[in-house]
């Protein structure tokens, strides 16, 4: 398809065109650093320092010890980790032993867990103690999991917060796991202390050779595993931080709350750190208060988020008790950013605060307006260098006319190699190196473009990614539901949020209550449903199909009228 690319005129003079990426893996960057800015802050966590030197050398130690309990070139490794320092060397220490990075959201329950194990085939998992007893318990319906690596908060934290640690652990969570370095399991302390330290060589083909594992899903099945080759996380990397040229090399700090186990995080705050010297500033959790106080005493440069992050701060009663001042510039993502929000949100920083677009099948960034040129209200921006967009028809599949609506579709070296073991899939969302984005939006004449709804039934709530059909399928399960849809319906604070409507078996009753409680046990907290109504029919079409679209636009009709 022939591309006309107006977004270049709006390019400031200093974001090229196009770049120049190097045929190497990603954990090049890590190396790299570790000689440029080796005794350079690279993570602060909690009162703790490791300079670059440190992280290299310890993941280093991490791949040497992959290999020895078997993981060879391509094999999968997951990491189930919150934002700590543990979660940024293993995942480098994965890649220098040329394993495929398997994320892992922390708050995966047993069957979620079980699922996306067993799909990726994933070898190892390196775990936090919490979640030991659930890793554990699923261990053996897993064949191809070996091992299990375990690690703590309390591993990286100074001296007394180490001390102290255990005891906030068993009054926040009931329990306080110890592990032995024995058999199958495995402590990432021991592995520090005793393993190798000598560099590590491993032949990677960064344009074939896979690194991340990053599953996503919709509304047709399961979640699919993404296949991001090394190449792939290179260039999105490199273009980020063409994107951010004002930025200063070996100077910034970046302040990293967006989760690693999302493509998101992971890209815009832990590559983009190690790619170019910045400290991360790392947070293991979200809470308000405990982030205005780093952002006051870290004192970062950088801070991406998602909407509800940013709104959460500006509505915390104390936000003028702090000073926020460091903050130069915000790229917003994983869901619609409000206007006001922007407005509000640099003008109690002084900072620069624009949405950006992307998905997890492109690495996962692919438009954004410019951070200190002109930024286009309701629009999430420019294409990146090297990246082209353009909007098909919904009905003829060409390309439309600027400002005509249709389903947006990208190219460029961050879109994914395919579906792992989904063939079908793959082929129905890349055609000739271009992504189906499943986005519904157009490009205005200048070339910015916006997104106006999606194809997709996905719920984004708070920037996760939900799957209607996964809940469906744990609610039909509950002994008194006869049927159940679940839909996206408008929040003000989380984008969207999860709605249940039930239609129960003739002659029971239950509550909301008895559903939620059921919901919990099988699902991670930001899955299950906020509400849940009981109806005593849900529309359908004559084939009985139920039509999820209505109830979300009579939702929203009558919070229209509520309005």
């Amino acid at each position: 398809m022939e591309v006309v690319r107006p977004w270049l005129k709006q390019y400031p003079k200093e974001i090229p065109h196009t770049i120049n990426y190097d045929n190497k893996p990603l954990s090049q960057f890590l190396k790299d650093a570790a000689t440029e800015f080796p005794n350079k802050k690279a993570i602060y966590f909690l009162g703790k320092e490791l300079t670059f030197q440190e992280v290299y050398v310890q993941a280093c130690k991490i791949a040497h010890y992959l290999q020895e309990i078997g993981i060879k070139k391509g094999d999968r490794v997951s990491i189930m980790l919150p934002n700590c320092p543990q979660a940024v060397i293993a995942y480098y220490g994965v890649l220098l032993a040329g394993g495929v990075v398997v994320q892992t959201n922390p708050l995966y329950m047993e069957r979620e867990l079980e699922y996306q194990l067993n799909d990726s085939g994933t070898k190892v998992i390196i775990t936090l103690d919490l979640l030991y007893p659930r890793v554990s318990k699923v261990k053996p319906l897993i064949k191809s999991l070996k091992h299990i690596i375990v690690t703590g908060i309390k591993d990286y934290l100074p001296f007394p917060k180490n001390l102290i640690y255990p005891f906030i652990q068993k009054k926040q969570h009931g329990m306080v796991v110890k592990v032995e370095h024995s058999g199958t399991n495995h402590l990432f302390t021991k592995i520090i202390e005793t393993g190798r330290i000598d560099e590590i060589e491993m032949e990677i083909d960064a344009k074939e050779d896979l690194a991340l594992l990053q599953y996503t899903g919709g509304t047709t099945g399961f979640p699919k595993g993404v296949m991001l080759t090394h190449y792939n996380l290179v260039s999105n990397t490199l273009m980020c931080a063409k994107w951010m040229y004002q930025s200063k090399r070996g100077q910034e700090s970046i302040l990293g709350i967006l989760p690693f186990f999302h493509v998101y995080g992971m890209t815009t705050v832990m590559n983009l750190s190690v790619l170019q010297g910045y400290k991360m500033i790392l947070l293991p959790k979200f809470d308000i208060q405990d982030t205005l106080k780093t952002i006051q005493k870290q004192k970062p440069t950088l801070f991406p988020g998602a909407p509800t992050i940013y709104i959460g701060l500006l509505n915390h009663p104390d936000i003028g008790k702090y000073d926020l001042s460091s903050i130069d510039c915000c790229i917003s993502g994983s869901a619609p950013l409000p206007v006001e929000v922007q407005d509000q949100f640099e003008k109690v920083t002084g900072g620069k605060l624009v949405e950006g677009y992307g998905l997890t099948e492109a690495s996962p960034v692919t438009h954004s307006n410019s951070l200190w040129g002109e930024r286009i209200n309701g629009s999430v921006g420019l294409p990146w260098p090297d990246t082209d967009a353009i909007v098909l028809s919904l009905e003829t599949g060409e390309p439309v006319e600027a400002g005509t609506i249709g389903e947006i579709v990208v190219k460029g070296p961050q879109v994914m190699k395919g579906y792992w073991n989904r063939p079908e899939e793959t082929a129905a969302v890349l055609k000739e190196g271009w992504l189906l984005t499943g986005d519904l939006g157009y490009m205005d004449e200048e070339g910015y473009f916006y997104v106006v709804d999606r194809k997709k039934d996905m719920i984004i709530a708070g920037g996760f990614n939900i799957y209607p059909r996964e809940i469906e399928e744990v609610l039909y399960e509950f002994e008194k539901v006869q049927e159940v849809v679940v839909a996206g319906v408008p929040d003000p604070y989380r984008g969207e949020t999860v709605k249940a409507y039930i239609v129960l078996k003739e002659g029971v009753t239950c509550s909301s209550e008895e559903l939620d409680q059921f919901a919990r046990k099988h699902l991670a907290s930001y899955k299950v449903p906020r509400i849940f109504e009981f109806r005593k029919e849900l529309p359908k079409t004559a084939v009985g199909k139920i039509l999820r679209r209505a109830l979300i636009d009579e939702e929203r009709e009558k919070q229209k009228k509520e309005a």
